[in-house]
This record gives C-alpha cells, sequence and structure tokens, in this order.
C-alpha cells in the first residue's frame, strides 16, 4: 500500500493520480485507491485540505496527484455583487463550506439551501463539478473561536 504523510503544491510530473470529493481531500487520515487501482492511505496535518492539483509524496517516493471529483453542486450565478454578497453571508452563517467566484457562489447541493437562495431573491442551478470550497478565516491559526449571541 501507498503511504503518503505530506503534500507537494509544487508543477511535478506524478505517476499516479486519485479522484476526490471535498469530503474526502479534507481529511487528515483516509485510504483510498488510485486510478490505476494502487491502495493509497494518507496521513496529513490536521485542518489541511487537500487541493485539486496538489500532489502526495508517498514512503516510496511515488507521487499521486489530487483531482477533486464532479460532485453534485447548487450554483448561484448573478451580476448583482449585493445579491451575491447576501447570500454568502446567509450561507456563511449556516457554515456551509462555499466556493465564491467572480459572479458566482457554488455549494455542496441541498434543497433546504436552494430554496433559501432563491428567497433571497436569486437563481439556483444544480450541477455536478469539482468543488473548491474557501479554507476560512480560521484556517491553519488554530482553531475556530467564536460565539453566538441569540
Amino acid at each position: 500500500m501507498l503511504e503518503a504523510f505530506k503534500f507537494l503544491k509544487t508543477d511535478v510530473q506524478a505517476s499516479e493520480a486519485v479522484v476526490l470529493t471535498y469530503e474526502e481531500r479534507k481529511k487528515s487520515r483516509h485510504r483510498t485507491a488510485t486510478q490505476s487501482g494502487k491502495d493509497l492511505g494518507w496521513f496529513l496535518e490536521r485542518g489541511h485540505v487537500l487541493e485539486d492539483g496538489e500532489v502526495l509524496e508517498c514512503n516510496d517516493g511515488t507521487l499521486v496527484q489530487v483531482c477533486a471529483a464532479e460532485e453534485a453542486v447548487s450554483e448561484v450565478v448573478s451580476d448583482d455583487a449585493f445579491a451575491l454578497m447576501r447570500a454568502a453571508y446567509h450561507l456563511g452563517n449556516r457554515h456551509v463550506p462555499l466556493q465564491i467566484g467572480e459572479g458566482f457562489l457554488r455549494y455542496q447541493h441541498d434543497h433546504v439551501l436552494d430554496d433559501m437562495v432563491r428567497g433571497l431573491g436569486l437563481e439556483v442551478t444544480n450541477a455536478c463539478k469539482g468543488f473548491h470550497p474557501e479554507n476560512g478565516a480560521y484556517h491553519g491559526s488554530g482553531g475556530h473561536h467564536h460565539h453566538h449571541d441569540h
């Protein structure tokens, strides 16, 4: 079995590839198989989310490229920056992993969230795409600490 203990952010040529969902990419310890069928396990620092294109370096020197799997997402596209900002605020208030791009928001498909966003006056479409959410303001800073006042 291939075992990885670190990741590389450089452009290196990998001999293996693994296709992973967002849920799999955010695990610090996981076992799966490469596209060629080789068993792969990784043991990484907690809190790191593997990004599309990163490379896992295995104990035997094998390099495995991480590829984001296409998965069910909801996508909100609008030229109205204020409406998108408002939707991002409400989704963030629910601690929803959120991908933010030029003129769009994307989150893992959830019909309840879709209805909420539609209620804010935006159109939601469902798609099957790679999901690359923001890491968040607390990523890598020792944890997320705040309190909600009710």
